[in-house]
């Protein structure tokens, strides 16, 4: 896609002079600070999760050699299903 932007005489000097001294296109240095960019902003939105930790010993020692699925059973026990 075409498009026409301005921009500022001292940062367009510098990215042409980025570009041949790299021996790209001022067309892929927009690209990539673009998603740079992008990047950068949608990552800082994402709502941080925090690990979830409980303190214990481990299985009582009716589980203790039980399978996933023989736990997940008994907690689900009596709760419909």
């Amino acid at each position: 896609m075409k498009t026409t932007i301005d921009i500022a005489d001292n940062i367009m000097e510098r990215s042409r002079q980025l570009a041949r001294s790299e021996k790209t296109t001022l067309r892929d240095l927009v690209e990539e600070g673009l998603l740079l960019v992008i990047d950068r902003r949608t990552q800082s939105k994402r709502p941080k999760i925090k690990p979830v930790t409980v303190k214990g010993n481990g299985l009582t020692d009716a589980f203790a050699k039980a399978s996933w699925s023989q736990i997940r059973q008994a907690a689900y026990e009596g709760h419909g299903g």
